[in-house]
């Protein structure tokens, strides 16, 4: 029944244009606001909607998977988006874990919204 629909992820904000600013403007992610509902324009997707009472989510909403982790992140830490430290993890100095299996990060947007940036590594026999 759903095998070839397409998806849209969704969480809410509590400030619409600081989302827009943060997402479009230092993320860089084209997006349009469209009756107070901001819509990143994506592949997949993503709709970002106003609640009031918005209490951030307690797990990570979204998942950045890109080929190289560095450069994924250089450019929203230069424009002053601090990773999240989680103890215990073995984080680098720039903040990223380094799996055998791959590299993951996490940052906040200014709703407290938490998301990641990951490179997996190429599966063993893998092309």
């Amino acid at each position: 029944m759903f095998e070839n629909t397409r998806t849209v992820t969704s969480f809410s904000v509590d400030d619409v244009p600081a989302a827009a600013e943060f997402y479009g403007g230092t993320l860089g992610l084209e997006d349009t606001e469209e009756s107070g509902i901001l819509w990143l324009h994506r592949a997949d997707g993503i709709l970002i909607y106003p609640k009031p009472d918005h209490v951030p989510a307690s797990y990570t909403v979204r998942n950045f998977v890109v080929d190289d982790i560095d450069e994924a992140v250089d450019t929203p830490l230069d424009r002053g988006v601090r990773l999240l430290r989680y103890e215990g993890l073995g984080l680098d100095k720039k903040g990223i874990v380094r799996y055998p299996d791959g590299d993951i990060t996490w940052f906040a947007d200014p709703a407290g919204n938490v998301h990641s940036v990951s490179r997996p590594r190429t599966p063993r026999g893998a092309s």
